[in-house]
């Protein structure tokens, strides 16, 4: 979708001002953890995150016509594609990071605008189930929760969108070992049927080759992931090779299309702010796109089985290189922190603007001994696989009545946490808040603001089990583990493996 907005870029965004009244929106974040927008580098560069949701909504005549069995009709959509698109604070290269829809995660609470509120999952959920706890804010929140990434907008697209793109745009080239035909006998699979090499897709063909899972790789979700990067890059450039798009009627007909089957958050509302986000994205060459995949492994709980969840230490190596804004090609991102210099035109942009953690400069924060500091003991971690450190909420509030944090107290309340945070309350403790991190010396992204706490609340998490201070994380990655099956966008070279038995 990001690419599709690139594209439409190219006719200049005036000629479609009239557009704006048919963009639909939707909130951005419905979950309790609001961490705010990207945060800009030493240079006031800012990175980028969208989140990209493809849904399977069978809501409308043109998408029944091309979702499938019809007892899904009108029925509750899931978000069967979710990808986080992560573009350097110095524009120099992108990242895409997917996520398969057969993850197994827990959900969060979120909040409806309206009210409605849908609770925070006692067990696994699949993670396209989602989208169905009161939209496409929920799928952020969920993302939000797994890898504490902040998510400045979301762009989700239907089934009609993905074959009107590939039709404006003539086709998108892909690849296949052998012929190709995604059918079971029982009927399954998404009727794509193609021959060996390479083949120009578009229209419903599209649509069939971005929803194959049986006839690729081994017949799985993660194998749909796979064709999917390959087709996105191959659209990325095309839409930089064809001249077609240069057309203003094309270029019209192209994003009136593309609006009627989006939607976005509402910082993305009007034209002109789509126009500004794809002018940062077109600064990235292909060749600096980098498609990866969480590292996941298969659920070995009871019932979940084809199920996969997040491997636990290579999963958060890719959230960690996108939260530090680190390339996954290992080529460098050219921020500040890699000694570079800063690039022309890669400040913050009205389409992301800066919303860091703490508070305004208007609100400055108050010495250490007018903060109140609540200490929980949360050094089980997450998974309790260890038993809480007796009486270490008492021990690091006695560390920070040291610091000068003389109202610090410990709580008699606990909490479950694999690392330290600080969490708040109101946007007047942002400031506080932020200022007990630095003085614990623990990230930006330490600090959250939380309907669930009374005031300012350090959780001591399993990262604190001794000492003065957390234990400091390991390096930074400085390429993207071999398990995310990265893919760069210049490589015009690959070609989908074939599933045995789905040949002709």
């Amino acid at each position: 979708m990001s690419l599709l907005i690139l594209g439409t870029a190219a006719g200049g965004y005036l000629y479609y001002r009239h557009l704006n009244g048919s963009i639909k929106t939707d909130a951005l974040n419905l979950g309790e953890t609001k961490l705010g927008g990207s945060k800009p580098n030493s240079f006031g560069q800012t990175p980028l995150n969208i989140l990209l949701i493809g849904s399977d909504a069978r809501d409308d005549a043109a998408n029944q016509a091309l979702g499938g069995g019809t007892d899904t009709f009108d029925g509750p959509p899931l978000a069967d594609v979710q990808m986080l698109l992560h573009l350097s604070a110095d524009r120099s290269n992108m990242s895409v990071v997917s996520m398969p829809r057969d993850t197994m995660l827990m959900m969060p609470k979120c909040t409806e605008p309206n009210g409605k509120v849908h609770p925070a999952s006692k067990g696994l959920v699949q993670t396209n189930e989602s989208l169905q706890r009161g939209g496409p804010g929920c799928t952020v929140a969920a993302w939000t929760e797994l890898t504490k990434i902040p998510i400045d907008h979301f762009m989700m697209i239907d089934f009609k969108g993905v074959v009107s793109m590939a039709d404006a745009i003539g086709g998108v080239p892909v690849c296949v070992e052998q012929n190709v035909h995604s059918r079971t006998r029982d009927g399954k699979g998404s009727g794509l049927k193609l021959p060996k090499g390479e083949s120009i897709i578009q229209g419903e063909t599209a649509l069939q080759w971005l929803r194959t899972r049986y006839g690729f790789e081994d017949g799985t979700d993660i194998a749909r992931t796979h064709a999917q990067h390959q087709y996105m890059n191959s659209m990325a450039r095309e839409f930089r090779k064809n001249a077609k798009l240069t057309n203003p009627v094309k270029m019209n007909s192209l994003a009136q299309a593309a609006i009627d089957a989006m939607v976005v958050d509402t910082g993305l509302n009007k034209i002109d702010k789509l126009y500004d986000l794809s002018m940062e994205l077109k600064k990235v060459s292909p060749g600096r796109i980098t498609m990866t995949t969480m590292p996941w492994v298969y659920s070995t709980r009871p019932g979940l089985d084809g199920r996969v969840e997040p491997m636990p230490a290579e999963a958060e190596a890719l959230f960690r290189m996108v939260r530090e804004d680190i390339a996954l090609d290992g080529k460098g991102s050219g921020t500040p922190e890699a000694g570079a210099s800063p690039s022309p035109g890669a400040s913050a942009t009205p389409s992301a603007p800066a919303q860091p953690t703490a508070a305004p400069t208007t609100a400055p924060a108050s010495s250490p001994a007018k903060v109140a500091v609540t200490v929980r003991n949360a050094t089980g971690g997450k998974d309790g696989a260890e038993a809480k450190v007796k009486l270490r909420a008492n021990d690091v509030a006695g560390l920070l009545k040291g610091k000068g944090f003389t109202k610090a107290t410990a709580d008699t309340q606990t909490g479950a946490e694999d690392t330290t945070v600080v969490r708040f309350a109101t946007d007047a403790q942002a400031a506080d808040a932020a200022s007990l991190a630095t003085a614990l010396g623990l990230p930006a992204t330490a600090v959250e603001k939380s309907a669930e706490v009374p005031g300012i609340v350090l959780f001591v998490g399993k990262d604190w089990r001794t000492g003065s201070a957390p234990t400091p994380p390991p390096p930074a990655p400085t390429v993207a583990p071999t398990s995310a099956h990265a893919l760069s966008g210049d490589n015009d070279k690959a070609c989908m493996p074939v599933q045995e038995g789905f040949t002709w």
